[in-house]
């Protein structure tokens, strides 16, 4: 099965990525594919699993600690696969790529799918607007304002119709 996972930022909310990923993937897989694919240079990062209002859940980290055996200790990227997650009924990640300052993108399936024979996988299949800095989390470019902004901005003013009168 081929999950469609869609990537936004809280930081630019033009950002949007869309993957197209192997349910097989571990999460060591993915966090390479993202780094790879948004072109950031290798960091220490963590997937969560997270509710409808995006409150993490279970830690997955790049390091196997060996801890597992207690409840709520991370557990290696590596040893988890997407399908694992999805059948679990976790539809959000959450994916934080700097532990200083705890940014991070949010990642939600959106679909589920049978592999297209003449794509390859994974992919990105979907990107509007310019990743986040990295390392500045201040740089968002000027012309990447919020996609409601450029919405609007199709209707423009709206002007009323003086001649009705609201009163009977």
């Amino acid at each position: 099965m081929i999950l469609r996972l869609r990537m936004l930022s809280d930081e630019n909310d033009n950002f949007v990525r869309d993957f197209e990923v192997s349910h097989e993937m571990n999460l060591m897989e993915l966090h390479n594919f993202i780094i790879e694919s948004i072109e950031y240079d290798d960091c220490m990062a963590s997937f969560y699993t997270a509710d409808e209002q995006w409150t993490p859940i279970q830690e997955f980290s790049q390091m196997d600690l060996g801890d597992e055996q207690f409840e709520g200790a991370p557990i290696a990227m590596e040893k988890v696969t997407l399908a694992e997650l999805v059948v679990s009924e976790c539809n959000r990640l959450i994916y934080q790529f700097d532990m200083l300052t705890d940014r991070a993108f949010y990642l939600e399936v959106v679909s589920v799918s049978q592999p297209n024979p003449e794509l390859e996988y994974p992919r990105v299949s979907f990107e509007n607007a310019r990743v986040p800095d990295q390392y500045d989390p201040d740089a968002v470019p000027a012309d990447d304002g919020s996609i409601f902004d450029e919405m609007m901005d199709e209707f423009g003013e709206f002007d009323g119709d003086d001649n009705y009168d609201d009163e009977y």
